[in-house]
């Protein structure tokens, strides 16, 4: 089923509210790709629900199925810019195992109300573990290739 708006060709475009099916790939501004919905099921949202970035709901926002296009999404519409606030020295001692923790491996973060938060070491010392909790993407702008599939 097709619902959404009608745009002057007649055909549904995506609206707020809608769910939509996507296939994409985006990219980083050196070319790399660091997602596609390729040799997978297309990526299903619920349009202005926050199940996206902002950059992707506006992009989508629209669109008519069939309709492809590629958008620039600068940083503060996708991951955030980078905050050097969010780069953690954590007392070593609280993470006693029995392997030392590397750089690049993946901790999990008790915050002050319990939450879980993923970070990233990036230093490793005999006292300080630092921790980088910024998303991987953040201050990247991505580039996104989009089709939209269908509109729910």
């Amino acid at each position: 089923m097709v619902s959404g708006c009608m745009g002057s060709s007649g055909a549904a475009t995506a609206k707020n509210g809608d769910t939509v099916r996507v296939e994409y790939t985006g990219t980083l501004a050196n070319g790399t790709v660091f997602d596609s919905s390729e040799g997978r099921t297309p990526l299903e949202f619920t349009i202005g629900t926050g199940a996206v970035i902002p950059g992707f709901d506006a992009a989508v926002t629209g669109m008519q199925v069939g309709e492809s296009k590629t958008v620039t999404i600068p940083a503060d519409q996708a991951y955030g810019e980078y905050r050097e606030d969010l780069i953690l020295n954590l007392d070593r001692s609280r993470y006693q195992s029995s392997t030392a923790p590397t750089v690049g491996q993946q901790l999990q973060i008790s915050t002050a109300d319990g939450r879980l938060i993923s970070a990233r070491v990036i230093d490793v010392n005999e006292t300080t573990i630092t921790a980088d909790v910024n998303h991987p993407l953040a201050g990247e702008d991505l580039t996104f290739a989009i089709t939209l599939v269908e509109i729910a």
